[in-house]
């Protein structure tokens, strides 16, 4: 693997993503080579820590991982620390000389990637501090990464976005979203694409509907101030599951790379329809969780959660039905379902084809039998906790009668491999340091899916919800199934069910 030369500078150095994801993810790459002797790490952010206790947390940050002795040091010997004031140009001006020295000292090629691991509410100054204080106007690549959320609707969005690329052209821009550097997120273009068997079939003519759900069985926890003032569409919808749907919906690229990749998924996004209020109200439920007892175990309601208004109106639980309007999709709903306190946690996506023309199984001619449903023809997505994909088929029961039975093609990744793959943010980091954009979301993607969202909150702001409307530990409101039944569909995936018939829920 060839190793990267690289000046990383992080903003919000002492925070809990930076201690969890980034550190231990920088520490894999250094591992496997491609962070090697040509390169240092500046933390910054406002506590007065020195350099030999920044070094302490980041060895503390990677003890999982079961380092040597003499490796975890070595590591931690490129990073260093400088108190900073985001908003205070000297800072800069101090930031500039470590950087520079830095820079000759590990033969860095001025290579300078800079990572906002902080408030959006700061990216716009720190950006324009770089650029005014020369720190982008070395030789090498200057690229910066951006975690979500970006903007809280597309007016702010497109205003932090003017305020970034005055300082960074788009190609240097990587927002980051955690779900696209998931293995089975990436392997969503790999069993489309790369089977004729589903590419063929992978249209109108054949799917009848398909459903996605990123179902989370813990609550807000201690981010109640943040989600309050969030809530599942934007936290969910806007980036993570509007990704899967572009990835999901897209036409083949012309080649497999990022620009092409890219051009593909705004397309798609494109198609899908803005909705009237009125299209709103019939095509979206959104739920709060109320007090619920499953597996032995009781929840508070989330309004009863720390750091929650006691009357929030915030949504913890959103279903829908996106409406696509091109030729591939059109008539074909596709079914979003994410929340707060669900009844399992699980990401994975139901493609459902349509039943074959003529059931010949139905009815039995010899005998007076009732008819007899064919299931569905379903290919499933598994994306977490675990990994990999089934398709449920149709065969014939052992036995003297003709009888069909669901049969289960299944594969999963074992736990060693899983063990073994790159961490979404290993991945997405090494991505930005071969300055590959294909699993970070272009300006144009993140405008259009404000546009969709936008259309779903402003309608939603103009009126009260009545919330709770579901008990924590269950799939959601019932709206959310009606949604699904009065097209003539169920969700197939229904965890709720197998609780409730064991007295569980």
């Amino acid at each position: 693997m060839t190793e990267k030369k690289v000046l990383l500078t992080i903003f919000g150095a002492t925070g809990d993503l930076a201690y969890r994801k980034l550190y231990p993810s920088l520490f894999r790459l250094f591992r496997k080579g491609s962070l090697q002797n040509n390169f240092a790490i500046i933390g910054t952010a406002r506590r007065e820590w020195s350099d030999e206790h920044f070094r302490a947390v980041v060895q503390k940050s990677i003890s999982d991982l079961d380092p040597t002795s003499a490796e975890a040091q070595s590591f931690a010997s490129h990073f260093y620390y400088q108190s900073h004031d985001v908003q205070d140009p000297e800072h800069y001006i101090t930031l500039k000389k470590l950087s520079d020295t830095l820079d000759a000292k590990y033969d860095l090629a001025g290579n300078r990637l800079f990572y906002l691991a902080m408030s959006p509410s700061f990216f716009g100054v720190i950006v324009k501090e770089l650029k005014a204080q020369g720190m982008t106007d070395t030789k090498g690549f200057h690229r910066v990464v951006i975690e979500k959320p970006f903007g809280s609707d597309l007016a702010s969005a497109t205003t932090l976005n003017q305020a970034i690329t005055a300082t960074f052209d788009e190609s240097e821009i990587y927002r980051i979203d955690h779900y696209l550097g998931k293995e089975m997120i990436q392997n969503i273009s790999a069993i489309r694409f790369g089977n004729n068997l589903f590419e063929s079939l992978w249209n109108n003519r054949y799917i009848a509907n398909v459903q996605i759900n990123l179902a989370e069985s813990l609550g807000v926890e201690d981010r109640g101030g943040y989600y309050d003032k969030s809530g599942a569409l934007k936290d969910m919808v806007q980036n993570h599951i509007l990704q899967i749907l572009s990835l999901l919906l897209m036409e083949p690229p012309a080649a497999f790379c990022d620009e092409e990749i890219r051009t593909e998924k705004i397309k798609a996004l494109n198609a899908v329809r803005i909705y009237t209020p009125e299209e709103v109200n019939r095509y979206f439920v959104r739920g709060q969780y109320a007090p619920g007892r499953i597996n032995g175990s009781d929840y508070v309601g989330y309004r009863e959660e720390a750091n929650v208004a006691p009357d929030s109106t915030t949504e913890t639980f959103v279903a829908g039905r996106f409406t696509v309007d091109n030729f591939r999709w059109s008539g074909v709903p596709i079914y979003i379902r994410t929340g707060k306190r669900l009844t399992e946690k699980g990401t994975r996506i139901n493609i459902v084809f349509k039943q074959v023309p003529i059931n010949l199984f139905k009815t039995d001619v010899h005998k007076d039998c009732p008819e007899r449903e064919l299931p569905e023809n379903v290919l499933t997505i598994y994306i977490q906790p675990t990994e990999g994909f089934s398709l449920t088929l149709n065969g014939k029961e052992i036995g003297a009668d003709f009888k069909t039975t669901p049969v289960k093609l299944d594969y999963r990744h074992s736990a060693e491999t899983v063990e073994n793959s790159p961490e979404a943010y290993e991945r997405l980091i090494l991505d930005v340091l071969n300055g590959d954009s294909t699993n970070f979301t272009h300006w144009d993607e993140v405008a259009q899916s404000w546009r969709i969202v936008d259309a779903i909150r402003h309608t939603w702001d103009d009126e009260t919800p009545d919330f709770p409307n579901y008990p924590a530990g269950t799939m959601g409101p019932k709206a959310a199934f009606e949604l699904v039944e009065k097209d003539g569909f169920n969700w197939i995936w229904e965890p709720e069910e197998w609780y409730r018939n064991r007295g569980l829920l």
